[in-house]
């Protein structure tokens, strides 16, 4: 079974925006899907990309009216502007890696609740309590926010080390054979890929 490198980034806008699509895409495909959390800004840092907070104020201003535009065409509620953004994405993306290798909860929901609660809920992904609450919303031991830190450290660096050398440079990114998909914008390229190569 094909499997589908899902590189996220549990506070990046348009990973929240693409929603369960890659889920119901996987689903329809009998694609397994690898959740590889990873540190966006690092990525930014050695992929030539540059932190949103430091671009030109036009490059901003319009990523503002794209993010809107694309809520409104998916019929999903956004906040352009949520409090606790920046917020640190570690221990957010430390409870996804633990969860993977624990199993028996619902992974896409996990990481779905993450990203709305961040650009939807009001609330800060990198607290402690928010972290249990969304590992028990997606059927996880809520336990697991306080066990295997350092393999999720080593896994969330290793990712980065992954992403930047198969050609990952932003969030969400598909990866499927030599295939690189970047953005929520081009599902219906992963999905129409999946489809000619059965």
């Amino acid at each position: 079974m094909s499997e589908i490198e899902y590189f996220l980034s549990p506070t990046s806008p348009f990973t929240y925006l693409a929603g369960a699509r890659l889920e119901r895409i996987a689903e329809k495909h009998g694609v397994n899907i690898l959740y590889r959390p990873f540190d966006i800004m690092a990525v930014f840092a050695r992929t030539g990309g540059t932190p949103p907070g430091e671009r030109h104020p036009s490059r901003q201003a319009y990523r503002l009216q794209e993010i809107r535009r694309v809520a409104a065409t998916q019929g999903m509620e956004i906040n352009l502007k949520p409090t606790h953004w920046p917020t640190n994405p570690a221990p957010a993306a430390y409870a996804i890696i633990a969860a993977q290798n624990q199993g028996g909860g619902d992974l896409g929901l996990l990481v779905r609740s993450f990203l709305a609660g961040c650009w939807q809920g009001e609330l800060n992904i990198a607290d402690d309590d928010v972290i249990r609450g969304c590992l028990g919303g997606a059927g996880f031991d809520p336990g697991l926010a306080d066990r295997g830190l350092v393999v999720g450290a080593e896994t969330f660096a290793a990712n980065t080390e992954a992403a930047v050398n198969q050609g990952v440079f932003g969030a969400p990114t598909y990866l499927v054979d030599d295939q690189v998909f970047w953005g929520q914008d081009r599902l219906g390229y992963l999905d129409t890929y999946l489809a000619d190569r059965a």
